[in-house]
């Protein structure tokens, strides 16, 4: 049995729900009340990002940059270079979608530890439309050398992963959901960048998924069962560096791999995941997320249900790729 400390009330439909963005805010405070070296930064949006929490704690290491992305991170880099632990914050469309050159030159050529946060991350941003939802973050992140990459789960992680970013002494990105989400975890539950975790055990397909989009696999998983199909679940906060031995581990074990994210596929998680499998293990994969297209205008709940991300949706996916598609067998 999987010994990872799962929210008992996960399953319920009165499951408790805190935005990832405020669980970042406490972290962010939580880490400067511990290290007085953290700073934070924010291009005109310190409260959407509860950057806001850090401002009133410590305002004299906090620093209000204006929309003015490229110079956010370049100001940052600098703070590092001095010995500070910056936290640069805005909506992920700007950041990194605006200054993504900065971020690979004035960050991680010189491997400064600059921590990037994205905010309102993915098509749960609704009404903002496919301006403001940054599906493509994941991947133009994962491809920069010195780069870590963390997508938590819910509030309660967000605030660990928050913790611990700010002590690894390495460029880093969090990406922020903007909209109150199910809590997965409990306080108790493990949090180690570059650590994946096994939710719940199966044997006929492993679904593994980062961000919010655990959640909607712990409800398919749960519809699987009900039709005899025993899915294992397995949550990948840490998308840089990956947990290759977790990852292969599940894949041996259940013979089939399905990805979910709330981001675009190509070059994203399932990329990442694709890319293990390929070379050390070719297990068959489906890889579910956004596929080749820009987001829509529309309510959170609306958008996921139009983009097929829901577990209903995703139950009905997975049957069909079980039911369709062979196990891996080493003489595969």
């Amino acid at each position: 049995m999987s010994d990872y400390l799962i929210n008992p009330n996960v399953l319920n439909d009165d499951v408790e729900a805190d935005t990832i963005r405020g669980g970042f805010g406490r972290g962010l405070k939580a880490a400067g009340e511990a290290n007085n070296q953290i700073v934070a930064l924010c291009a005109d949006l310190t409260e959407s990002v509860q950057v806001n929490i850090f401002r009133e704690a410590y305002p004299e290491r906090f620093i209000q940059t204006g929309i003015a992305e490229q110079n956010l991170v370049a100001v940052a880099s600098g703070l590092a270079l001095a010995g500070k632990i910056p936290f640069a914050a805005s909506y992920a469309a700007f950041n990194p979608g605006r200054n993504w050159e900065q971020i690979k030159t004035t960050v991680c050529i010189n491997d400064q530890p600059v921590k990037i946060v994205g905010g309102h991350a993915g098509i749960g941003v609704g009404p903002d439309g496919a301006t403001h939802q940054m599906l493509e973050d994941i991947a133009i992140m994962r491809v920069l050398p010195n780069m870590v990459v963390v997508v938590p789960g819910d509030a309660i992680e967000a605030e660990k992963a928050t913790r611990a970013i700010a002590e690894n002494g390495k460029p880093s990105y969090i990406r922020l959901a903007r909209v109150k989400t199910p809590i997965i975890s409990t306080l108790e539950s493990p949090f180690e960048i570059g650590k994946a975790y096994v939710l719940r055990e199966g044997h006929d397909v492993s679904l593994m998924g980062t961000g919010v989009m655990t959640y909607q696999l712990l409800v398919a998983a749960k519809l699987l069962s009900d039709i005899g199909i025993n899915a294992e679940v397995v949550h990948v906060p840490t998308i840089k560096p990956l947990d290759n031995d977790t990852i292969l581990a599940s894949a041996r074990r259940t013979g089939r791999v399905v990805t979910a994210e709330e981001a675009q596929i190509a070059g994203g998680f399932g990329g990442a995941v694709a890319e293990l499998l390929s070379e050390k293990m070719p297990t068959p994969l489906m890889r579910i997320g956004i596929c080749d297209r820009y987001g829509e205008s529309g309510e959170p709940a609306q958008l996921f249900e139009f983009f097929g991300l829901t577990g209903e949706h995703i139950a009905k996916k997975v049957s069909d790729f079980v039911n369709n598609v062979p196990q891996y067998h080493r003489e595969y």
